[in-house]
């Protein structure tokens, strides 16, 4: 058994599983013009990893080995084209009739929003739809949540897109600043509380609790 030739078809076989699945999802989101590229790598690799694993076909460590790889390129495959994170998704997010201040507050943002009426098991509700860079997308499930915890979205890829809002002005500039602004007030938010109870600390004006002015006594 030879180490440096199981590693070299583990690792060869991992590479080409994970372009295969990169590929294969950039070509079901539309990137048709980068997958043939990406394909050409993906086979010179596939090429190589098969013939040497071909010289080792009765010893089942290499088929093994060969296996492993293959798993793990598709988990890394996933992982990798979630983090490069290309393309916009839509969500849809079902609210209230009387919620219209998620739709104000999304725009603010730099979302551009869509409502719609719609009738559902408990009354009218508004139906915000709302596409948004895939990149961004984790943010805009958050401050979902903050503004409503009971909102209902959906979510789903869009792969082709003409016109409207985003092909006029795409806010991803804005979109960054607002969370970035939201994570500042904060901050200074905390920072403030911290040095009011450090002045109270170090002047002494702190006023003293009732038992201990009962205990001054």
């Amino acid at each position: 058994m030879n180490w440096a030739i199981l590693l070299q078809i583990f690792f060869i076989n991992l590479i080409y599983i994970m372009l295969n699945t990169v590929r294969t999802l950039l070509a079901m989101k539309g990137y048709r013009k980068v997958a043939p590229f990406i394909a050409i790598v993906e086979v010179s690799i596939y090429t190589v990893g098969l013939s040497m694993v071909m010289q080792y076909l009765d010893q089942p460590i290499y088929l093994i080995t060969y296996a492993l790889g293959f798993g793990l390129g598709i988990y890394l495959g996933i992982m990798l084209e979630d983090r490069i994170a290309l393309g916009y998704s839509v969500v849809q997010i079902f609210v209230p009739s009387t919620n219209h201040a998620m739709a104000e507050a999304l725009r603010e943002r730099g979302y551009g929003v869509t409502i719609q009426s719609g009738y559902g098991r408990d009354g009218d509700r508004l139906v915000l739809t709302i596409l948004t860079p895939r990149s961004t997308e984790r943010q805009l499930y958050k401050t979902i949540n903050e503004l409503d915890e009971k909102a209902f979205y959906i979510a789903y890829d869009a792969k082709n897109i003409h016109g409207g809002f985003w092909t006029k002005k795409v806010n991803k500039d804005l979109i960054k600043e607002a969370y970035q602004e939201d994570s500042l007030d904060a901050n200074l938010e905390i920072g403030q509380a911290m040095s009011r109870k450090e002045y109270v600390a170090a002047s002494g004006d702190e006023k003293p609790s009732q038992a201990d002015a009962d205990r001054n006594q």
